[in-house]
């Protein structure tokens, strides 16, 4: 068998490869950068935007509306209304906006602004089209919400968002590199039989496994473009992309270096990326299951399918505490849901498909009440910033994988102790 080799032989070429992402990233903040004077020349700015979501919130016995909206030139901001403001979500406003506070980090990330709202369109899409079929298998909103979620990548609302963080299975139901690996498998099983049939007959000197791949990646391109290019989901595509090229050209994929050159290139196309929570989440999600497979690359396949739920489990909770602190009796049991996951995330699919969408309702409005029970176990910086320091030794040395473990069991049994 032949040996992979690795990505950068040496320091020269990391170097060089360093320089071209600084020169990259560098022209693309200067883009930003220009696109942000052009934003806030005048106190006032006319803007285009589509509500991405809309929550009641009431401060100081007072109540309004408040709006989340993405403008047509990628920023995000919100803005608030008066209690009586129908529903938007999914609308397209016309809006003046106030600038004069505005910085570039908030331009790069999101801001709150006060608005004027000129026009309002209600052009129902094919993605809100589908929403809506998706919505008519269900009698509950809050479960047909769950699969809009799941998969047209649709916000929650706050309390299901609690709900969920609470049974850890958050993961699940934002749309991530989870879902786009099920989907892939799904997809290549689809192709797979209809492609041998057609390449037997007709093109049987082309390489299938290319073929396949270019075919796969399209349509995932094409459905991560129509959900809006989701963070997480960013990320994912982009290392089935890198990974896949660099496999093709006998480098290693379950490699640091493959995380790290596919978030680097991420982080200098697109720097908004560096603000964003979801993505930061998903790649040290990625990280937790490299170090695994890295350390344990010696067990079988059918140890390492059930060992690294468990491990990445317990190396993203303190992250999860720290960041979210919602922790509930049934949180451990999101290890077993995830791997269930894989078999209802498909079967799902096709459920809606042929009009039975509503199939699992009752289980899932079950799992909706059992989040319902919240505790909050805080976990403080110093505490996290232990843990991602013994992360990062934990790539170069097994025993530094084993404190990692020790110290993750042990946030896992302060947690159990909180409830």
């Amino acid at each position: 068998m032949l040996e992979k080799v690795s990505l950068f032989n040496a320091k020269r070429d990391f170097l060089n490869f360093f320089f071209a992402c600084g020169f990259i990233l560098f022209y693309t903040l200067l883009m930003e950068y220009q696109n942000y004077k052009n934003f806030t020349k005048f106190d006032t700015a006319l803007v285009n935007a589509t509500v991405l979501s809309q929550y009641t919130k009431t401060k100081e016995s007072k109540t309004y509306q408040i709006l989340k909206l993405k403008s047509d030139t990628g920023f995000v901001f919100y803005t608030m209304k008066n209690r009586a403001f129908a529903d938007a979500t999914g609308k397209t406003l016309k809006l003046e906006i106030t600038t004069d506070k505005v910085t570039f980090y908030n331009f790069l990330t999101s801001f709150f602004s006060y608005s004027t709202i000129f026009d309002s369109s209600y052009d129902e899409t094919l993605k809100q089209k589908l929403n809506n079929f998706i919505a008519a298998q269900h009698e509950s909103k809050e479960i047909a919400s769950v699969y809009q979620a799941l998969f047209f990548a649709m916000p929650l609302e706050k309390n299901l968002q609690a709900n969920f963080s609470v049974l850890g299975v958050s993961h699940i139901v934002a749309i991530s590199g989870f879902h786009l690996g099920i989907l892939s498998a799904l997809l290549y099983l689809l192709l797979s039989r209809p492609y041998k049939i057609l390449q037997n007959r007709y093109f049987v000197y082309r390489n299938s496994k290319v073929d396949l791949f270019v075919i796969i990646a399209t349509l995932l391109l094409f459905y991560m473009l129509f959900l809006d290019s989701p963070d997480s989901l960013l990320r994912s595509f982009a290392m089935l992309i890198v990974g896949t090229v660099m496999y093709d050209r006998g480098f290693k994929i379950i490699s640091m270096q493959t995380l790290f050159l596919t978030i680097l290139l991420l982080l200098v196309f697109f720097p908004r990326l560096l603000f964003s929570l979801g993505f930061w989440l998903s790649v040290f999600g990625v990280f937790y299951i490299f170090l695994f497979l890295i350390h344990f690359k010696h067990l079988s396949t059918v140890w390492k399918f059930f060992l690294v739920e468990f491990t990445t489990y317990l190396l993203m909770l303190p992250l999860a505490l720290a960041i979210f602190g919602a922790f509930g009796f049934y949180h451990p049991f999101s290890i077993i849901l995830s791997m269930l996951f894989i078999l209802f995330y498909p079967l799902s699919i096709f459920l809606h498909i042929i009009g039975y969408g509503n199939l699992f309702d009752g289980l899932l409005q079950s799992l909706i009440l059992l989040g319902e029970t919240k505790h909050v176990v805080p976990l403080s910086i110093p505490f996290l910033a232990l843990h991602i320091a013994i992360s990062f030794w934990a790539i170069f040395k097994k025993l530094g994988m084993w404190v990692l473990l020790a110290y993750s069991s042990g946030i896992f049994v302060y947690a159990l102790y909180m409830l």
